[in-house]
Order: structure tokens, then sequence, then C-alpha cells
């Protein structure tokens, strides 16, 4: 790895900077999740919950032959979805998160603590905001998609590859977010769970960007190139993953819709939504080949 390449780490000194101020931003920003929101008794039919460019089958063939109300149905079975991925993905990161507080045997672990619990209290309260929703209006959330296979890692892979995770996670769920929290056409219950989401989101993707990068400059080094060349792959694989629960066929059930898995398929692979999935993940897969966690752009 070229020196170069090792001076892209942000050093303790500069993490532990930042780290200081977004706890500053946390405790003068905290936000009471149970009074922040005022949920309708009941939500209506015909209302979006989703932006309509944000669903999954927009642009196919499948979208075009849907009348508006038929539409508008699936814009909130996919707002139960979306907001499912959250509340799953959001459990898994809080366990994740309290394995890694006091790691006083990794000094980049150890001084983000004070953080990480801030983090675990902030992510609890978007679980307030998604489940809570999934609870009244639905019936609960969507089950959790992905399959975790344990495996052995090497040394510093574990926790460097739970923090891409999260960066990979947060950073397509809050492109989502931003485009929804200001959509007019939205219920707007669902503004504001987006809007709520995004307004703590913002830290916690400066944090996701610093962390995975400090880590990955830490421990790559020391890394061979079958261990690298193991951990771009999954990454990858991950982000992958990640989309195909946006593509989920209990929805298209839900809604009535015909041959679901196999319309999860075509949808998956139709190239306006090839297009879109480039276009949301932009930004995060330009930070991961920037930082040389991605050596390519993913096959999306």
């Amino acid at each position: 790895m070229s020196e170069l390449t090792r001076q892209r780490g942000v050093g303790l000194a500069q993490l532990d900077d930042t780290l200081q101020k977004l706890c500053a931003a946390s405790r003068n920003r905290y936000v009471n999740p149970y009074e922040e929101l005022e949920w309708p008794d009941r939500v209506e039919p015909g209302q979006w919950f989703t932006s309509p460019e944000l669903i999954s089958l927009y642009g196919t063939p499948a979208w075009e032959r849907m009348d508006e109300r038929a539409r508008a149905r699936l814009s909130f079975l996919e707002a139960v979805n979306f907001y499912s991925i959250n509340v799953n993905g959001e459990r898994a990161l809080i366990e994740g998160l309290a394995k890694r507080m006091y790691a006083a045997a990794d000094p980049v672990l150890e001084i983000c603590t004070p953080y990480l619990q801030h983090l675990v209290d902030e992510e609890n309260k978007h679980i307030v905001y998604f489940g809570g929703f999934c609870r009244r209006y639905a019936n609960g959330i969507y089950g959790d998609r992905k399959l975790d296979f344990g495996r052995n890692y090497a040394p510093g892979e574990d926790d460097f590859l739970f923090f891409a995770r999260v960066l990979i996670f947060e950073e397509l769920v809050d492109v989502h977010n931003q485009r929804m929290a200001h959509d007019a056409r939205l219920a707007p219950i669902a503004r504001r769970i987006n809007l709520l989401h995004h307004l703590e989101e913002g830290r916690h993707l400066a944090f996701g960007r610093l962390i995975a990068a400090e880590l990955f400059e830490r421990h790559a080094r020391n890394w061979t190139s079958r261990t690298l060349e193991s951990v771009r792959a999954y990454l990858a694989a991950y982000l992958v993953a990640t989309w195909r629960e946006y593509t989920n066929p209990d929805v298209y059930a839900d809604a009535g819709l015909a041959r679901s898995y196999e319309l999860a398929e075509e949808v998956f692979a139709h190239p306006s939504c090839r297009a879109h999935r480039r276009a949301v993940s932009a930004g995060c897969v330009g930070y991961l080949l920037e930082h040389g966690m991605l050596a390519r752009e993913p096959e999306l």
C-alpha cells in the first residue's frame, strides 16, 4: 500500500476533535421522540407515503399498468418496507455499537465510546419513528431479508466491515430521507418521519465516513492481498444485497400484484431501476472508491 494511501486516514487527534463536536451537537440538539410526532388516528388510503420516483416499480411496465389508486396503495406498502428496512438495520446497528463500546484494546474504538452512546440513543429514537408507523398503520414490519454467515476475520476486519456496512446502509437511507422530507405530495406524517431521521443522520454520516476510513487505513496495510480482495468483494455484495431489500416480493404480494417473486427479479434487472440505484449510490460509492475500500464500481 502506497505512502499516499496510508496518509488518507484522519488520525486519532482529528477523529477525537470531530467526535467531541458530534457529542456536543447531539447534546445541544437532543430530541424527545415521543414529543416530536403527532400520530394521526388513521392514514388515508389515497395518500402518498413514498415519492413516486423512489418506488421500486417506477419506470417499469408494471408501474405503467397500475392506476393512480393502486400506485398510492403501493406507495404506502413501500413506505412500510422502507421503515422496516430501517428498523431491522438499526436493531443490528445498536447491537454492533454496544459491542464496541469501551473497547480499550483498540484506541480508535475507545475514543469513539462517548459518541457511540449518543448513536445508540439516537438509533433507538429512529426505531420509535419507523416502528411506530408500522405498528399503528400496518401489520407490523416486514422481516429482515439479509443473511449473515459468520466466518473468521483478519485483525481489524470485523470492526471495519461493521462500520462500512453502517456507512452504506445509512447513506442510501439518507438520500431517500432528504427527498421525501420535502415532498409536498406525501402525507404529513411521512414527511415528518423522513425529516426527523435526516436531521440526526447528518451527524451519523459524518462519523460513519471518518471511522470507516480510519479503520481501513489503520488495518488494511497489514492485510494480505487476498483479504483485501475479499473485503472489497464483500462490500460490493452488501451494497447489492441492501438494494435487494428495496425490491421486496412481499410488498408486491400485499399490493395484489401477480407473480411477486418473478416481478421482483424483473424489476431489479430493469434498466431504469439499475440507473436509479447507481444514481442514489453515487455519493457512497464515490467515497468508498476514493479511500480504496472498493477497487471498482459495483454492478448495481
